[in-house]
């Protein structure tokens, strides 16, 4: 019995020895991979798979399937994303802190040589004119007051994590952030209304003329101690008007495209949105800091046309002499002129 077992083992063992090689000859055939990595044919497999480089070849993205509504969460790559996040991280922060503090260290520098515009004193100093009325002021501070709020939420968004984090902490900074985006969302429509309205009332003071060219060749009163002609807007003020809407309507142009994600765009046309977005408002941070330097700190009496909205007539007639000429020229006593009492007078 226990020879009859031992044969019938080695007559199993015998048979398979000899079946196996042609039944896994097929797959051999298949797939005759030798010890270099390559087939008889010179060919290898993995090298010669499909790769993600090869995809984005035959196509500007990759995607898969999903089952849920949202159809854009099946594109898993596309190469866009890697364009705009080295933008993001790597060119925005470096563009921002050029034209910034590039911006904060000419002004400095001007202030150094120039020092600050003064008015010369006249035997008429003391008395009033009405430059801005309470509406214009408002306008103007509503509006003021939003874009620096958005400003610093903004630049949160470029510099926040790598300057603010660091001092604050991850958890005060993320509160921080999170508050900054609600900021940024919500104050971008009365932003966005104070740069209509402020169009819409100044834009007939804002049309460029010969005079303006004048006031330019003559350096605007910031070189040398005379004042050139102007109107109730000189040529650079006139500068700042347009860049405010041109730049306002950029920005929210940009900016409503973002509150509405994929409405009217898809993933690419978002990222260029934001570039757009950030470009702009860097370099419109730059041009107001300017404006706050001229309207504070660069030239003395400067204040006082949006902060009580009335100006010494000696600062009027000396920076802008053709307005005041317009505005007395509506009255037979001048607006505003006058021994200590102030007679009402219109603000254009």
């Amino acid at each position: 019995m226990r020879r009859a077992v031992t044969l019938l083992s080695t007559l199993v063992l015998a048979t398979t020895l000899l079946v196996a090689p042609g039944a896994f000859a097929p797959v051999q055939a298949q797939n005759p991979i030798t010890k270099d990595g390559q087939n008889p044919m010179g060919a290898k497999p993995t090298a010669d798979s499909v790769n993600e480089e090869f995809l984005f070849k035959n196509a500007d993205k990759i995607t898969g399937r999903v089952s849920i509504p949202d159809g854009k969460a099946a594109n898993l790559i596309q190469p866009q994303g890697r364009e705009y996040q080295s933008f993001r991280e790597g060119y925005l922060p470096w563009i921002g802190a050029i034209f910034i503090l590039g911006m904060v260290a000419a002004l400095g520098a001007f202030f150094l040589w120039r020092g600050r515009i003064l008015t010369d004193d006249t035997q008429e100093s003391g008395r009033k004119i009405l430059r801005f009325n309470a509406f214009e002021r408002f306008t103007h501070w509503m509006t003021a007051v939003c874009f620096i709020i958005l400003s610093l939420s903004g630049l949160n968004y470029i510099f926040g994590k790598r300057l603010l984090m660091p001092l604050i902490g991850p958890e005060a900074f993320g509160a921080l952030a999170q508050w900054a985006k609600y900021s940024h969302v919500y104050l971008a429509w009365p932003f966005m209304f104070g740069v209509a309205m402020m169009f819409v009332v100044w834009i007939k003071d804002n049309i460029p003329n010969r005079i303006d060219w004048a006031w330019i060749k003559a350096g605007g009163g910031f070189i040398g101690k005379k004042h050139p002609h102007a109107a109730r807007f000189n040529a650079g003020q006139k500068g700042v008007f347009w860049m405010v809407a041109g730049f306002g309507a950029a920005m929210s142009l940009t900016g409503v495209m973002m509150l509405f994600p994929f409405a009217l765009l898809d993933i690419n046309g978002m990222q260029v949105m934001q570039v757009i977005h950030s470009l702009i408002g860097i370099v419109f941070i730059a041009g107001i800091l300017a404006h706050i330097y001229i309207g504070t700190l660069g030239m003395k009496g400067a204040y006082d046309a949006m902060g009580s909205g009335e100006v010494d007539l000696a600062w009027a007639r000396a920076h802008h002499d053709l307005w005041v000429e317009q505005e007395q020229a509506k009255t037979l006593s001048g607006p505003q002129i006058g021994g200590g009492r102030r007679h009402p007078a219109p603000a254009e």
